[in-house]
C-alpha cells in the first residue's frame, strides 16, 4: 500500500504544480528551479520514476525475467502506447489552440509543424521500454555497475560538453536542435533568456534510464526480504546513501533537472528511498492507513489520471468565456475575490481545486475497484 500512496503523492503533486491559476504568481516551493538547484516541485517527476522502476521489477518478476514472446509484446505495446497519449496531448494542445484561434478546422488538424516530440509521457515510455529490457537482459548482480558507467559517462559528455551551460552550445541542446529540429522543442527561459531547450531532450533521457534501473534495483532489494522491517533498513541505507552522495558530487556537477544531472539521478532517487521507507513504517507498520485514502485513488490508476489532469488543462486553458478562457475566469472572477486579491493564494486555490475536481474522476473508479492500465 505505500507504493500506491506514494504513486499517488507523486501523481497529485504533478498535476498540482502543473496547474496553478496564473503562471506568474506561484509560491516558491511550487516552482521548479530556474537552472541549477532543487524545489520540492523538482521531486515529483523523479520519484514517479523511481516507483515506475520498482513497479517495473514487480511486472518483471511473475515471468522469471525471462525473455517469451509475450513479455517482448507486453513491453513493446506499453512503450508504444505510453508514447503515442505523450503526442497526443501534443497534438491536442495545438489543435484546441488553433480551433479558438482563426485557423480552420483543417489547419488545427494538420498543425504538426509546431508539435512536441518529447515530454513527461513519452520520456516515460522510452525509459521504461529500456529499462525493462536491460532488466531481462543482465544479471541483476551486474545491475548497480551498469547504472555507475551509464552515469559516469553522462557525467563526462555534460563536462566536456558544457551541459551546464543554458546555451545553444550545449551539448544536450546541440543533439535536439539536429535530431528534433527546433520546432518541435519546448522553449524555456533562464535568467531573462529565452531558447529552444527541452527539460526532457533525448540525451538527458539517458540518465533517466539508469534513474529508473535504481528504481528496479531498490524493487529487488524490497522483494529480497518478507520482513517489513528489514526493507526499511535497506531502503533508509541506499536511500542516505544516494543523497549523501549526490549532494557531496554537486559541487563539482551541480544538480539540474533540465538536464537530468547525475547528481540529480542520485540525490532524488536517494529521498525517494528514504520516503518510501517512511512510508511502509507509517502505513504498514504502525498501519496508520485512514490518512492517505485520498491519494490511493491517484495512485492506482496513476497514468489515467495524469493523462486526465493534463488533457482537462488543455480545455480550461483555450476554451473561451467572453474575453478570457475558462481558466481565467475561475482565477480572476472566482478564486481572486475569495483571495482577497492576493494573486498567488488565488492561484494556489485554482490548483487546489483542480486536483480536487481530478481526483473525484478517481476515487470513482476506486470505489468500483476499475483500474486503468495503460
Amino acid at each position: 500500500m505505500a507504493l500506491d500512496i506514494l504513486r499517488g503523492i507523486t501523481i497529485a503533486g504533478m498535476i498540482l504544480v502543473n496547474n496553478p491559476g496564473s503562471w506568474s504568481n506561484i509560491y516558491a516551493p511550487l516552482e521548479h528551479a530556474e537552472w541549477n538547484g532543487l524545489t520540492p516541485t523538482d521531486l515529483v517527476f523523479p520519484f514517479f520514476m523511481f516507483i515506475m522502476g520498482i513497479s517495473t521489477y514487480f511486472s518483471l518478476r511473475k515471468f522469471n525475467f525471462e525473455w517469451s514472446w509475450h513479455v517482448g509484446w507486453k513491453i513493446l505495446r506499453r512503450t508504444v502506447v505510453i508514447f503515442a497519449i505523450g503526442i497526443g496531448i501534443a497534438w491536442l494542445s495545438l489543435f484546441m489552440r488553433g480551433i479558438m484561434s482563426d485557423a480552420t478546422l483543417w489547419e488545427a488538424i494538420c498543425n504538426f509543424d509546431h508539435i512536441r516530440f518529447l515530454g513527461v509521457m513519452p520520456r516515460l515510455a522510452m525509459c521504461y521500454g529500456v529499462a525493462s529490457v536491460v532488466a531481462l537482459s543482465l544479471k541483476h548482480k551486474y545491475l548497480p555497475g551498469f547504472i555507475i558507467s551509464v552515469l559516469v559517462v553522462y557525467a563526462i559528455v555534460l563536462l566536456m560538453g558544457c551541459g551546464f551551460e543554458f546555451a545553444d552550445h550545449n551539448v544536450i541542446s546541440i543533439v535536439d536542435h539536429k535530431v528534433l529540429g527546433p520546432n518541435h522543442m519546448y522553449a524555456d527561459t533562464v535568467g531573462g533568456v529565452t531558447l529552444k531547450f527541452d527539460p526532457e531532450g533525448l540525451l538527458s533521457t539517458i540518465p533517466s534510464i539508469a534513474h529508473v534501473l535504481i528504481g528496479v534495483w531498490c524493487g529487488m532489494l524490497i522483494m529480497s526480504t518478507k520482513e517489513n522491517t528489514l526493507r526499511i533498513n535497506k531502503l533508509f541505507i541506499v536511500g542516505t546513501i544516494l543523497t549523501f552522495a549526490g549532494f557531496l558530487l554537486s559541487y563539482g556537477m551541480p544538480i539540474n533537472k533540465k538536464v537530468w544531472s547525475p547528481t540529480f539521478v542520485l540525490t532524488t532517487c536517494g529521498l525517494a528511498s528514504s520516503f518510501l521507507g517512511l512510508l511502509i513504517w507509517i502505513i504498514d507498520i504502525r498501519g496508520k492507513k485512514q490518512w492517505c485514502r485520498f491519494f490511493e485513488a491517484f495512485g492506482i490508476n496513476p497514468l489515467f489520471m495524469y493523462v486526465l489532469g493534463s488533457v482537462g488543462s488543455i480545455f480550461l486553458g483555450t476554451i473561451k468565456v467572453g474575453d478570457t478562457t475558462v481558466k481565467g475566469w475561475l482565477y480572476n472572477d472566482v478564486w481572486m475575490p475569495v483571495a482577497a486579491g492576493d494573486a498567488t493564494l488565488a492561484s494556489l486555490l485554482f490548483a487546489l481545486t483542480y486536483v480536487i475536481f481530478i481526483w473525484i474522476f478517481g476515487y470513482i473508479l476506486y470505489k468500483k475497484k476499475i483500474y486503468i492500465k495503460i
